[in-house]
């Protein structure tokens, strides 16, 4: 039951709360969490590989490697890699920034291709312009729970003889042509972060992939570089997905699937009765596809559509409202343009969705936006 209430005759619905979401796990992780502690085993054990062998049979893949959060997760991806160090991956420019970071971490250059402005997801048509001799990789983003359009991509792969791998950190459960996101190219990096879909409670990622001899390099260096104590093969790093984190994942991911389906159900009322022309709705082609970790749309005066759904209640966030490219952290892009990226950042504005939204409080939401 949801605990949200009126106050000054508003009904307050947030953004999130990660308190009811968790609720129904609560006694079963907590003797979990009980079990862990008197085990004495916290590092590497039991836990962890049992959600390893769980999530690669989620995902469809051979191998999930557990690691320490989903930035370690790509970071240590595409360092398994081996690239040259003067290798460039192309990215999308509109991505979260640590898809962009864990190229750079990782030694290698990114390079930025507008997305589509109707899924926001990297477009197939703009990569191959970007290639160069120095081109490696393209790391596709499955951005807000919907995965890239693989198969135009992974044409482009194949001509160039260029790897390809996932930043699914928002897309668990989310299918592409009868296969799982984590399971669409060379390697996937997972986020658990605790608003994801399947979320732990602090961090927690993974990586999958079908190839064995990166699996084997992968799980030497997300401990040190070492696959047999004391003795070091790479230079690694300190990133393993610890045991109390794991018991966690072991306890919600059995209910994934039904909570992605609670999703959908959510967005498939947005998008068939949210009718306000000012309101710019994500494509609704492949609902039962997506994950929708989030729902986004997209609106010119964004600070005053979110004023007027605060003042209504409503909660809302931004994913993300500066583009990449125009972060101080990359402060040699600045000067570039990305119009579409731009346009993007500047505009989205995330609506409430997640398993505990009630009907009602979805025909409200409804109603409120279609006033607006």
């Amino acid at each position: 039951m949801n605990s949200n209430v009126l106050v000054k005759g508003i009904k307050k619905i947030p953004f999130l709360d990660l308190k009811l979401v968790n609720k129904p796990y609560e006694k079963e992780i907590n003797a979990a969490l009980k079990s862990v502690v008197t085990s004495g085993w916290f590092v590497l054990g039991e836990e962890v590989k049992k959600f390893e062998k769980s999530f690669a049979e989620f995902c469809g893949v051979k191998h999930c490697i557990g690691v320490a959060n989903g930035l370690d997760a790509l970071v240590l991806l595409l360092k398994a890699s081996n690239f040259p160090p003067d290798s460039e991956i192309i990215v999308s420019s509109n991505t979260y920034i640590a898809s962009i970071l864990a190229i750079t971490l990782a030694g290698y250059k990114p390079i930025l291709v507008e997305p589509d402005l109707e899924t926001y997801l990297i477009d197939p048509a703009k990569i191959e312009e970007k290639i160069s001799r120095n081109t490696k990789a393209i790391l596709v983003v499955h951005l807000y729970g919907k995965c890239c359009e693989m198969e135009p991509v992974s044409k482009v792969a194949q001509r160039y003889d260029l790897k390809v791998f996932e930043d699914a950190a928002q897309s668990h459960g989310a299918m592409y042509q009868g296969k799982r996101a984590g399971n669409l190219g060379d390697g996937a990096g997972f986020s658990f972060y605790p608003t994801k879909n399947l979320g732990a409670m602090g961090d927690a990622g993974a990586i999958t992939t079908n190839d064995d001899v990166l699996a084997e390099r992968l799980r030497a260096t997300r401990n040190y570089g070492s696959g047999k104590k004391y003795v070091f093969d790479y230079q690694g790093l300190n990133s393993r997905l610890d045991e109390l984190q794991a018991v966690i994942l072991n306890i919600k991911l059995p209910h994934l699937e039904s909570e992605n389906f609670i999703r959908q159900k959510i967005a498939n009322r947005y998008l068939s009765e949210l009718r306000n022309t000012k309101i710019i709705l994500p494509p609704a082609n492949t609902i039962n596809q997506d994950a929708w970790h989030l729902f986004v749309v997209r609106v010119e005066d964004r600070d005053k559509f979110r004023k007027y759904l605060h003042e209504n209640g409503i909660g809302s966030d931004v994913h993300y409202p500066i583009a990449p490219h125009k972060q101080l952290a990359f402060r040699e892009w600045n000067n570039r343009t990305f119009a579409i990226a731009e346009q993007i950042h500047e505009e989205v504005v995330s609506i409430p969705l997640n398993v505990v939204l009630s009907e009602n409080e979805v025909s409200y939401i409804i109603e409120k936006i279609n006033n607006y």
